[in-house]
């Protein structure tokens, strides 16, 4: 692989914090948040990273995190929506550098607990479920992660994401069960799809309009028609919708069936304890899997966003803030591509992008021209 440009501290030294403050504070001037906002949120990502933002970027990652191909702790995502700016988040492990899992998911939720201080919201809906998901001998590939909503007023929104996994593989299906159960949700899990796996349980924390408890399931080789039949919501996307917006992210080819390589996730969040059925859905398709070259997955986005009215050149620019390289020069810099739909929201596209501070994922098969320009100015 190769190097990914570096960021460095006022004294000159490449950092993990350097690095990753900067491309936020360029992806927020995209979003259009404004300077004191920006330094605010750029603040909080190091002190969340803790010790390992002065970390040197010339040594390994300081975990092998699941959150990212390189193991950078930190991704970003924009989420579009017509005739708005788009939400800018960034996902991050706060424990990462400790040196256990249990020690990674305390360290994680001390974390989120101080921005429940400094934020001033509550925590009960962690706090239900905490021995689900943070045991002293967790299993599985992550304790847990925290991703901010970064929004106008220097206040985010808080999302934690815990892992199902964590009293073995075996047992996910009974810890989602459970912890949906407890969050007052009883009928919830039979409203789900069948699937091959719950990789995430994700909670809404602080100010949101519907606070969410969303669960992910895993969709091993999924084609265009089974994906179309995997929402649960009473008044969501119909089946061409979703096989549309398949087709457009995955560019399968006539001559496969379905995604052989890094399997889809499935998304369905749930508002009220009251309903049968969830209120949200939202397909991710794991772009960098199945294109060439981050130029291809920048084109199939752009083509997802102007079907649903959305402005691609936003993306270009937010490209452009996280580096400075060749888009044919790697596949993995446009993650995921994901189409969420939420009861009584307009359609949402949101691009998933990956930090790239340790390596690069190379391209399949070298450059290869694409219809969109490799990295415009501006």
């Amino acid at each position: 692989m190769t190097a990914a440009p570096t960021g460095a501290d006022p004294r000159g030294t490449p950092t993990l914090g350097a690095l990753t403050g900067g491309q936020l504070r360029r992806l927020a001037a995209v979003a259009g948040l404004s300077a004191t906002d920006t330094a605010a949120y750029v603040r909080v990502l190091t002190d969340s990273l803790g010790p390992v933002a002065a970390r040197p970027l010339s040594l390994p990652p300081p975990t092998r995190t699941f959150l990212s191909d390189d193991h950078t702790p930190v991704e970003y995502s924009l989420s579009f929506r017509p005739d708005a700016a788009p939400a800018l988040r960034v996902l991050l492990e706060p424990g990462c550098g400790a040196d256990s899992l249990a020690r990674n998911g305390r360290v994680g939720l001390e974390a989120v607990r101080r921005m429940a201080r400094r934020w001033h919201f509550a925590t009960d809906a962690l706090d239900e479920i905490e021995d689900l998901f943070l045991p002293s001998g967790p299993q599985g590939p992550l304790a847990l992660w925290c991703a901010l909503e970064l929004r106008p007023g220097g206040v985010p929104g808080v999302k934690v994401y815990l892992n199902p996994a964590a009293n073995g593989a075996e047992r996910s299906a009974a810890t989602v069960r459970e912890a949906l159960h407890r969050l007052g949700h009883r009928r919830a899990f039979a409203a789900l799809p069948q699937g091959a796996g719950y990789p995430f349980l994700a909670l809404d924390l602080g100010e949101w309009a519907q606070p969410r408890v969303k669960v992910y399931v895993r969709h091993d080789n999924l084609t265009a028609g089974r994906a179309g039949r995997l929402s649960r919501t009473d008044r969501g996307p119909g089946p061409a919708a979703i096989e549309g917006f398949f087709r457009a992210a995955a560019d399968l080819g006539p001559d496969v069936a379905g995604l052989g390589r890094r399997p889809a996730l499935s998304c369905h969040s749930f508002t009220d304890t009251a309903a049968v059925r969830p209120s949200g859905f939202t397909l991710h398709i794991p772009v960098r899997d199945y294109v060439r070259h981050d130029g291809e997955a920048l084109a199939r986005a752009a083509r997802v966003l102007r079907h649903h009215g959305m402005d691609p050149s936003v993306l270009v620019r937010a490209l452009a803030a996280v580096t400075g390289r060749r888009l044919e020069d790697g596949a993995g810099l446009v993650a995921y591509l994901a189409l969420a739909h939420q009861q009584g929201h307009p359609p949402r596209v949101t691009a998933y992008l990956s930090a790239e501070a340790y390596a690069v994922r190379p391209a399949v098969g070298g450059s290869a021209p694409t219809a969109m320009p490799a990295m415009p100015v501006g």
